[in-house]
């Protein structure tokens, strides 16, 4: 069955399409970020041993370790979940907690610059 018009003009889904190829494409974006976050915390502790080691540098170092693994775990989570035909919704819960970690990365690396 193929989309079809209703009556308000608007399409309905085509509940017979391969769901296969969607959370395929999200699984491999949740990696990819995932390997860009691993690549911010390296960086970050790269650069707290290039410019010496001071105490600000090693706090910010501290916050950024327990970040990524905390970002690590929510990604290794939702991959394991995309591994379904039907994925379930994101939860507002993860989505915000994956937000806040990648937030705080930044705010983190900025530090780190200063």
């Amino acid at each position: 069955m193929a989309e079809g018009k209703r009556t308000d003009g608007t399409r309905t889904p085509d509940r017979n399409r391969d769901p296969g190829l969607q959370p395929e494409r999200t699984r491999l974006a949740w990696r990819r970020t995932t390997l860009a976050c691993a690549v911010a915390a390296s960086l970050a502790g790269r650069q707290t041993l290039h410019s010496g080691i001071d105490p600000v540098a090693l706090v910010v170092l501290a916050l950024v370790v327990p970040t990524w693994l905390a970002f690590l775990a929510l990604a290794h989570r939702r991959i394991r979940a995309m591994n379904v035909p039907r994925p379930p919704v994101l939860s507002p819960r993860t989505a915000v907690a994956a937000v806040a970690c990648t937030l705080a990365l930044a705010l983190l690396g900025a530090a780190m610059l200063r």
